[in-house]
């Protein structure tokens, strides 16, 4: 919970922002029922329904304020956001495939971003009945108590976060038969934050996110003192022009090496040590 608040653009003020847009996002997603619901479809066969676009619109009247730009998955992009300095960038309802099928991996992703880099995020799984909020300057909570990576120094054994479509797709066949404990689950937002609160060691994509898919989760995980980083070498930066980014890797502190060395089939030559 948090208590004290203080002028417009805060720190303590954002999170209380982002906390009462969850709780307003969980009581709009109330009203919907998770595997019972008309998807329609767009490019490239992903589904949208009349919960995504519902949830944004809550989104945007609990965080956005003057002075301040936007960016979401079921807003049209508007320009100006490149101009500001407080970016908001969300995405309703991340994982609406697994929301419209009925399966509990679904949530609603918020992320703060301040000159490009994503400094405060809150994500809450209605589903299960779980929510992580932090910031770089406050750390991480998971259901109100302070959260941290893990600490596992190896990859041997660690819980690894897959995307249930990539997986599908045969994008994690290379990883058949190692000593990582694989998992298939869907929503990345939902991975970002169960890895940000310990809760997984390891979660990676190799193929193209967009910064709504990502933002609130990379903020969250480097909030708790964990390591992300782009495919390209390079700390995640957002609000740019293109919000398409290539993939992105996420885990506890110690496991970057390793893990990037695992990966270096698909990581830039810059990170291979």
């Amino acid at each position: 919970m948090i208590h004290k608040i203080m002028g417009p653009y805060s720190n303590s003020e954002t999170l209380q922002r982002i906390q009462s847009a969850l709780e307003a996002a969980r009581a709009v997603l109330a009203g919907f029922t998770a595997g019972d619901i008309e998807a329609k479809y767009k490019a490239g066969d992903d589904p949208v329904t009349a919960a995504d676009h519902a949830v944004d619109a809550v989104l945007r009247k609990n965080l956005l304020r003057d002075g301040e730009g936007w960016l979401s998955e079921e807003t049209v992009d508007d320009p100006s956001r490149l101009e500001k300095s407080r970016v908001w960038v969300v995405d309703p309802l991340d994982g609406t495939r697994e929301f419209v099928q009925g399966i509990p991996e679904f949530c609603v992703s918020i992320a703060m971003v301040k000159n490009g880099i994503p400094v405060a995020g809150g994500i809450c799984n209605p589903a299960t009945q779980e929510t992580f909020i932090g910031s770089l300057e406050t750390g991480v909570s998971y259901n109100g108590q302070p959260a941290a990576p893990s600490q596992r120094t190896s990859l041997e054994g660690s819980l690894v976060l897959a995307s249930r479509s990539e997986v599908k797709r045969g994008e994690w066949d290379a990883f058949k038969g190692t000593s990582l404990n694989v998992k298939a689950m869907g929503s990345v937002a939902y991975k970002l934050a169960l890895v940000s609160a310990g809760l997984a060691d390891v979660t990676f994509t190799l193929t193209p996110k967009n910064e709504w898919d990502v933002a609130a989760g990379a903020a969250l995980v480097m909030s708790a003192g964990g390591h992300v980083q782009t495919l390209e070498n390079t700390p995640l930066r957002c609000n740019r022009k293109d919000p398409l980014l290539s993939g992105l890797i996420a885990c506890g502190p110690h496991l970057r090496d390793e893990l990037v060395s695992l990966l270096s089939d698909h990581v830039q030559p810059a990170t291979r040590r």
